[in-house]
């Protein structure tokens, strides 16, 4: 899988000033293309049309600097309608608009090309399940958060306390299946895994409810595969980190890719020590015929 993500890396240098397919990306990794532009914002960081766009105004500035052709051939040539907008989108990068940058020579920002390699840390085994589940609910209440990265988020623990407590009970009472009890699910709202990017978070159970109360969101998901994650560790570091190794480590070398829903995760206190959580991570995944 590495190999097949540098080969798409190469492609997308290759295109830079061509429309770029992202079904040609993922027919050269042989994944899905949902599944490519997830674990290409997972693993940079940001979405992949981001860093297109980012890469094509870095070989740009360096066109503008070298002083031919014309401003407006270089924006025409990297998918810019005129000359208006292709400074725009320079200035936006690079702080500066390229008829100045061409005549101060101005410093500018760069994009550097990204190539992926595996960098085994450690000696931890990811413990993990492939699970068939048949279609369920999720039911709970429902807020819009940006992605945090790092630390509580506090956007999630206002909505969660803004729950009175019996609605939470009424909630708890509808689980019945894996995972049980009250979970959090997030649903991605873009491509992008960038900090602040949105998501839908459900403070929720997973039910078959045929008819939950009118008072709570519903997120329907059909049947499917999930792969679960487990793990202990101080919270919410570990299970941050869970999220990122799930992407870098386990999705390259297993025969898994990502499908569209939500990712549900069900963190409880460790038993012997309160600082620790224990996780569990389901994230909905289909198997590879490659």
């Amino acid at each position: 899988m590495l190999d097949r993500l540098n080969q798409a890396m190469e492609h997308i240098e290759r295109h830079l000033d061509r429309h770029i397919e992202v079904s040609a990306l993922a027919r050269i990794t042989v994944t899905s293309e949902y599944h490519f532009r997830r674990l290409f914002s997972s693993l940079a960081g940001m979405p992949l049309s981001e860093y297109v766009r980012r890469r094509r105004l870095t070989v740009a500035g360096a066109e503008v600097l070298a002083g031919s052709p014309t401003l407006l051939e270089i924006g025409i040539r990297y998918g810019y309608t005129s000359g208006e907008a292709f400074a725009r989108a320079f200035r936006a990068m690079h702080g500066v608009g390229p008829g100045e940058a061409r005549r101060t020579g101005a410093a500018l920002n760069s994009q550097p090309r990204l190539s992926f390699r595996l960098t085994v840390e450690g000696n931890s085994t990811m413990r993990y399940r492939i699970v068939e589940k048949e279609a369920f609910r999720v039911v709970g209440k429902k807020a819009r958060v940006p992605l945090i990265h790092r630390g509580v988020n506090p956007h999630i623990a206002e909505h969660i306390r803004s729950i009175p407590p019996e609605t939470t009970l009424r909630i708890s009472g509808l689980s019945d299946q894996d995972p049980q009890g009250v979970v959090s699910a997030t649903v991605r709202l873009s491509e992008g895994f960038e900090e602040g990017s949105e998501l839908d978070y459900y403070h929720a159970v997973v039910t078959t409810a045929a008819e939950p109360p009118d008072d709570l969101d519903v997120l329907n998901c059909p049947a499917g595969t999930w792969a679960v994650f487990d793990s202990t560790g101080p919270f919410p570091q570990a299970l941050q980190e869970m999220w990122g190794d799930v992407a870098a480590q386990w999705m390259p070398a297993n025969p898994y890719e990502y499908r569209p829903g939500p990712e549900i995760l069900r963190t409880r206190p460790s038993q012997d020590d309160p600082a620790r959580s224990e996780a569990q991570l389901w994230i909905p995944v289909t198997r590879t015929t490659a």
